[in-house]
């Protein structure tokens, strides 16, 4: 906000003396319009989702943004490649809105309806694209509870529900260790059998990039479910964002 003088003999010099001012304001109005916007990119040696492989063990190219508002509400999207075998889908593109929102001073609730797309699949395979809502409840910023529910898992019209446990810990010198356990169930109709998930890891800020080294497995129902590409392995991870 700019604040005229009346007095024409203080005009001069008060509006030479406002120019850092001004110049200042217009900054920080700039950064905060501006932070509505916020983006990630990350290069992986694996893509997994919920203990799964979503590249048959190949490296992943992974880009996304977000508009973040002050009501809490947010929209994003969200890219990697995939690949689910011969004649499948070459990229995943994610599409959510979402609302997150302090409950008290120790607990997070994050609500988002997510958008499953996939692109590049030839005539014949099939759709698979599906919707999915999850739920995350979030306790001092450590722990976090997760509730995925979709009534048309990976497009096959039957339930799927995921639950998720998580840990985030700072264990020193600028580490982080993270742990998840996960359990995902499916309508009988779909021929999945039921199985859990878990992944241990830690990373670590280098300047603005991010390097995470992480474990990945399933119980032997998520072999049975997606074979090889459920195998236990480590995972590489850089990211950045802003």
């Amino acid at each position: 906000m700019h604040t005229k003088k009346k007095l024409l003999p203080f005009a001069l010099a008060a509006a030479l003396l406002a120019l850092p001012l001004a110049a200042t304001a217009q900054d920080e109005a700039a950064e905060e319009e501006e932070s509505i916007f916020s983006w990630n990119a990350a290069l992986t040696s694996d893509y997994m989702f919920r203990g799964a492989s979503q590249t048959d063990g190949e490296a992943a190219l992974q880009l996304g943004a977000d508009l973040n508002f002050d009501n809490g509400f947010y929209v994003g999207v969200w890219a990697s490649n995939v690949d689910f075998g011969t004649g499948g889908p070459d990229v995943e593109v994610d599409t959510y809105i979402g609302w997150n929102t302090d409950l008290g001073e120790r607990v997070n609730l994050d609500l988002m309806l997510n958008r499953y797309n996939y692109l590049g699949e030839q005539d014949g395979y099939g759709a698979i694209d599906y919707n999915e809502f999850i739920g995350t409840l979030t306790l001092d910023e450590t722990w976090s509870f997760t509730l995925g529910y979709t009534n048309d898992v990976y497009a096959l019209d039957d339930d799927g529900f995921y639950y998720g446990l998580g840990g985030s810990f700072d264990v020193g010198m600028g580490w982080g260790l993270d742990v998840t356990v996960g359990h995902s169930t499916f309508g009988s109709s779909t021929g999945y059998e039921d199985y859990s998930d878990f992944s241990v890891g830690v990373n670590r800020d280098f300047g603005p990039v991010n390097v995470a080294v992480g474990y990945y497995g399933t119980d032997s129902a998520g072999d049975d479910n997606f074979g090889d590409t459920a195998d236990n392995r480590f995972v590489v991870t850089f990211s950045i964002g802003g």
